[in-house]
């Protein structure tokens, strides 16, 4: 199993100290995330001070730019990094496509598949195996002219890699997609209804021929050396846990477990900005349903028994110690062969 590390770096000229680190520990990749900062310019960063790290936006907002911008970027992250880029998209939700990024929201499934169909098809036109010529529902690319276009890349196309929770994201994943992102907010059960049953019906669609295709579990960890950090590391973790249950998107994950009050009732207060009685109400069960659970030691194990039988590689989402350093032990576990 491979394992990700986090690049959130509040400047990107931290990110090469950061990914040379994350290599030398032996961590397979580094992600960034479209939060506080652009997702892109820190792996450009990371991939001159690397040379093995794979690189990967985990994830970059699909719906706030086009396919021929995201085109541009994926052609020379995968130039810049020797081949090392992963091209990860995810659509965000309705509120912040319209009133964060002033950008339109519709048909969110369907205009996902459009999109990275697109991008496919300007990647070809480059790669000089087809003329651009994609008219769809959402985007029409039409016109390359020889001064825009930058030729075939030398370590060819960057795997794209889609995020989703809902079966219907998820379907397109599995058809247009080299790869599916499982959000930190699932549970096994849902796992096992929701998100596998769906990456099988889109890859039965699929035109791609039996390509490769990886899981990427992003994992919630709370975790610690001692009882206190431990402690501070549930409370940290049922903060995330609350924020995204109360959102509607992620309501099918409680949903499998019979929650659907629990949704309701995160809801009421996310609206009344209550944060901390949100958190509150992550009762044990819940937690541990949704994140992994334990001392720093036994993380590897669990992580392994969560998702190692669907999973090619896994990403710790561990806030409460962000210290990569604390988590070689644990690499190094997920790493070795189970059966070796």
């Amino acid at each position: 199993m491979r394992v990700d590390g986090s690049l959130f770096v509040e400047s990107p000229s931290e990110a090469a100290a950061a990914a040379a680190r994350l290599e030398a520990l032996g961590y397979h990749g580094g992600f960034t995330f479209e939060g506080r900062h652009d997702p892109f310019l820190p792996l450009a960063i990371a991939a001159d001070a690397t040379d093995r790290l794979e690189l990967a936006t985990a994830v970059a907002i699909a719906f706030a730019r086009n396919p021929m911008l995201l085109a541009n970027l994926g052609y020379d992250l995968q130039l810049q990094s020797k081949g090392r880029f992963i091209l990860g998209l995810g659509s965000q939700i309705r509120p912040h496509i319209e009133r964060r990024y002033s950008a339109v929201w519709s048909k969110p499934a369907a205009r996902m598949r459009e999109l990275v169909l697109a991008i496919r098809a300007i990647w070809a036109a480059w790669q000089n195996t087809s003329k651009l010529d994609f008219s769809g529902e959402f985007y029409r690319h039409t016109l390359m002219t020889p001064v825009f276009d930058p030729g075939p890349n030398p370590f060819g196309d960057a795997r794209i890699f889609l995020a989703g929770v809902g079966p219907r994201m998820t379907e397109v994943a599995g058809e247009v997609a080299d790869g599916f992102f499982v959000h930190p907010f699932h549970t096994a059960e849902s796992i096992a209804r929701i998100t596998l049953p769906a990456l099988e019906r889109g890859r039965a669609r699929g035109t791609r021929g039996d390509r490769d295709f990886a899981i990427a579990c992003q994992v919630i960890i709370a975790s610690g050396e001692t009882e206190e950090e431990l402690e501070r590391a549930k409370n940290t973790a049922r903060a995330q846990i609350s924020f995204y249950g109360s959102t509607p998107a992620y309501r099918g994950v409680l949903a499998c477990h019979g929650w659907d009050d629990l949704h309701l009732e995160l809801n009421r207060l996310s609206k009344r900005g209550e944060w901390l009685a949100m958190a509150g109400l992550i009762e044990p069960e819940v937690l541990d349903a949704i994140a992994v659970v334990g001392p720093l030691d036994e993380i590897a194990e669990k992580v392994r028994k969560r998702c190692g039988a669907f999973a090619d590689r896994v990403s710790l989402v561990a806030p409460s110690v962000p210290d990569p350093d604390r988590w070689v032990d644990v690499v190094r576990a997920l790493s070795a062969d189970p059966s070796a």
